[in-house]
């Protein structure tokens, strides 16, 4: 006999699947990427820049949330020049 598989209740599931900060938008950051086959860095760059102000992180403001995921993009846009400039410490 199969065992049943666990399904989380379904306020974590919203977090998980649907967190507020991605399903304000009519498309989702995640299926915008994946339909459009992005690299890495670049559906990371829209990731971050789709919940620039939405995300609150533990221990900081409204503020220094939306900045952190403002440099987090601004991160990938570096990674991505390092990697076309052939640098190998990305």
């Amino acid at each position: 006999m199969k065992a049943k598989a666990k399904t989380a209740p379904a306020a974590t599931a919203d977090v998980v699947v649907k967190p507020s900060h991605y399903t304000r938008w009519v498309i989702q950051p995640l299926t915008f990427i994946q339909r459009n086959k992005m690299e890495f860095w670049r559906g990371n760059i829209i990731k971050y820049i789709a919940r620039a102000g939405s995300k609150l992180y533990d221990g900081m403001d409204e503020v220094q949330s939306e900045i952190t995921d403002l440099r987090k993009a601004i991160r990938y846009a570096e990674v991505r020049i390092n990697e076309l400039n052939g640098e190998t410490e990305l």
